[in-house]
């Protein structure tokens, strides 16, 4: 009996050993489907960020270091805010969507497509393909189930969520519900205080340096140079999915950069105009309520359109949507008695259209106008 017992022993132990020496570790799984699921899981609002474009090697290496051509330099956290809100009281239509924020890198609002690698700098311009893996990763992580779905996006962001409405709306399940927001994305043509053609230049460098021309509407870059069809005011009509545009008819961007860029006002008689509207002088101000008349008329390619709707505030203002005080909140900026958040859930679930222009400046007092310093 003591001889057989250890011998069992004996073989325990050379198992326990055999055991350990042959064993590797794995992480413990959770069942997705056990966790409680919200109302908004199948809900998505892809927002792209802004940050301008860049027309030629020079000006796209220059951002090649920075968040806007790095992800090395990208802040790891950011606040989320207004459109983004989480809270049913300042964010009541999407609180509880899937909120993506996309981050901005390529410089030419993800139209870019060049498959030569520039060996000298080693830019790649490349943004178009960017978006579509954005879009395919999105699909991957739950948005191929998709009920809801809005491409957004603020400023250049806002403009490649025009650009790329159509092309989102194929990417996404059929079934979904898709419509498109554009916060300050529509920048129109208009000449500077000089009388150059300086933003038609500087976009028809961005199409050209990018390779966009590919990635832009057929339907414009057929009839006109495909750096005029970087304008929304060109292909805007040709948008089939349904599109609401937030902007401020005295956008506070395109007035600093388009209407009286730095090049245009050599001696800085706009500086302090450009920095607070409330320092304009009176011909200025007239000046910038002609470039609110050619605003209003960039516009009609969404007016009287039942698929469209716009939220057009007499604001100095740039980007409406990303933050609570002109989102949606008690002093929010009010057009036809309603806020910016307001106007786009209405808009977004059928309950009511939307398309108002506001009177012009300074008659809206409920403004939050930007101040520079």
């Amino acid at each position: 009996m003591d001889g057989g017992l250890h011998q069992w022993v004996l073989v325990v132990v050379c198992l326990m050993i055999l055991v350990r020496t042959e064993s590797f570790f794995v992480d413990i799984t959770y069942v997705q489907s056990a966790v409680a699921k919200g109302a908004g899981i199948n809900n998505w609002l892809i927002h792209i960020e802004g940050g301008g474009w860049c027309n030629n090697a020079t000006t796209c290496l220059a951002r090649k270091s920075t968040r806007l051509g790095s992800s090395k330099q990208m802040a790891k956290q950011v606040a989320f805010s207004g459109i983004f809100s989480n809270k049913p009281k300042f964010n009541p239509d999407f609180y509880n969507w899937n909120r993506i924020k996309v981050r901005y890198c390529d410089g030419a609002s993800f139209t870019g497509d060049v498959e030569a690698v520039n060996p000298a700098t080693g830019l790649y311009y490349r943004g178009a393909r960017v978006f579509v893996a954005i879009v395919e990763d999105l699909l991957a992580k739950g948005m191929s189930h998709a009920q809801n779905a809005v491409l957004s996006g603020c400023s250049a962001g806002g403009l490649t969520s025009i650009l790329h409405c159509d092309k989102f709306k194929s990417l996404v399940p059929a079934g979904a519900k898709v419509k498109c927001f554009a916060d300050a994305g529509f920048f129109i043509n208009k000449k500077d205080v000089s009388g150059a053609q300086h933003i038609e230049q500087f976009y028809n460098d961005v199409v050209t340096t990018h390779g966009s021309a590919k990635n832009l509407p057929q339907s414009c870059t057929s009839k006109m140079k495909p750096g005029l069809c970087f304008f929304p005011q060109n292909m805007v009509q040709g948008i089939q999915t349904p599109l609401f545009l937030v902007n401020a008819a005295y956008d506070s961007w395109q007035i600093k950069n388009i209407l009286a860029p730095g090049v245009a006002d050599p001696h800085g008689l706009w500086h302090n105009c450009k920095t607070d509207i409330n320092k304009c002088s009176t011909s200025q101000l007239q000046v910038m309520q002609d470039f609110r008349t050619a605003f209003l008329g960039a516009l009609s390619g969404v007016q009287n359109s039942a698929t469209k709707g716009y939220y057009i505030n007499s604001c100095y203002a740039h980007c409406q949507t990303e933050m609570q005080e002109t989102w949606l909140r008690d002093d929010a900026p009010v057009l036809d008695g309603k806020n910016i958040g307001k106007a786009v859930g209405d808009w977004y679930y059928d309950r009511s259209p939307f398309q108002k222009i506001d009177c012009p400046y300074p008659c809206d007092k409920t403004c939050h106008n930007r101040v520079f310093e």
